[in-house]
């Protein structure tokens, strides 16, 4: 099987030390509107989908701004959508039989979403829109699951495989378990 194509870009996150400039800037050049905002990270949208610009707070994490590691400014990652849960797992199988496996699995409850480092350590996230309307979903991120945990679970993508595989519909997987723990955060090149 070749490599399915994803059916849309959806976004990209980057990285700050100057998280309230870089919130306000992107709201003006772009006329986006914060969709949500907490002290670690935040989104902004431009249009009907719930998210086209993150930002991370990297003052959190380092509150000195050292900078010591090269990524802890600039892009973190870009995201790419696809048409079907069915179509984002058929494609992981696909990869992991070439050796290229993921180094996060993450249920957002707005996405279901497989991370991947390619070999410079850029990132990209592959996902699936868990909503079908955009209005859903963006009711979603101004709720109170997303308030509480804007990061998502982890989850094993070999599990939902064996379980789409054997007649499972896809359903059962988009509403996000909320009893699981915060996923951490993960880096393929080196942890934060």
């Amino acid at each position: 099987m070749p490599t399915k194509s994803p059916n849309k870009f959806a976004h990209i996150v980057y990285r700050t030390y100057q998280f309230e400039k870089m919130i306000h800037w992107y709201q003006t050049v772009l006329g986006a509107k914060v969709q949500h905002k907490d002290p670690v990270i935040a989104f902004v949208t431009y249009d009907e989908e719930h998210h086209r610009v993150a930002f991370f707070n990297m003052s959190i994490f380092d509150p000195e701004g050292s900078k010591t590691r090269v990524d802890r400014v600039g892009t973190d990652h870009v995201a790419y959508t696809y048409t079907s849960l069915r179509d984002l797992l058929e494609n992981y199988d696909y990869l992991k039989g070439l050796g290229i496996l993921p180094y996060w699995c993450l249920h957002h409850g707005v996405t279901i979403s497989l991370y991947y480092g390619d070999p410079d350590g850029n990132r990209s996230e592959f996902q699936v829109d868990v909503y079908a309307t955009n209005e859903d979903a963006n009711a979603f991120m101004n709720g109170p699951g997303f308030a509480q945990n804007p990061i998502g679970v982890e989850f094993d993508p070999d599990e939902l495989v064996r379980r789409l595989r054997s007649g499972e519909p896809e359903s059962n997987f988009l509403v996000r378990k909320e009893h699981l723990p915060i996923a951490p955060l993960r880096n393929p090149v080196l942890e934060i």
